[in-house]
């Protein structure tokens, strides 16, 4: 059986879309495929990766991708979007997934934050555990019986 998707959608694909895709895969890698990508890619933000690193995630295989990479050539069952930017400009229809569940579930951005580099960090954690939260709650939520419904 096919592993139903997740693409966590953001702009940068720098920050919250790489946390979320590092945390559904923590949580539900084995029940599902899970990608992110971001509507203008940039670099994954350092502070990203230093705060997946002390909650013990090693993301060093991960990079910035666009949604290019995915549109229409990956079936996307949950399309989840995490910045009110792609949330704007992301499309509604997703070509080949019928039946795709788009769920928008907005966080802060810690990469646009002015402040000291303490500021910036505790931020970023913040944000960090915000998602780890809602991405654990969302995937505890999704029984088996209804990812493979979405196939």
């Amino acid at each position: 059986m096919h592993k139903p998707t997740i693409l966590f959608l953001c702009s940068g694909n720098s920050c919250r879309s790489q946390m979320a895709e590092t945390f559904a895969r923590k949580y539900g890698g084995d029940r599902f495929e899970v990608h992110s990508a971001g509507l203008n890619p940039t670099e994954i933000h350092p502070l990203t990766r230093q705060v997946l690193q002390e909650a013990g995630l090693d993301i060093r295989g991960q990079y910035a991708k666009g949604v290019d990479e995915f549109l229409g050539k990956l079936m996307v069952h949950y399309l989840f979007i995490v910045c009110d930017k792609a949330a704007g400009a992301c499309p509604t229809v997703w070509p080949g997934s019928a039946g795709m569940e788009r769920i928008v579930h907005v966080f802060e951005d810690p990469a646009a934050l002015e402040g000291t580099e303490q500021e910036k960090l505790a931020a970023f954690r913040r944000v960090r555990d915000e998602i780890d939260a809602t991405v654990r709650d969302w995937i505890g939520g999704q029984s088996p019986s209804r990812s493979a419904d979405k196939e």
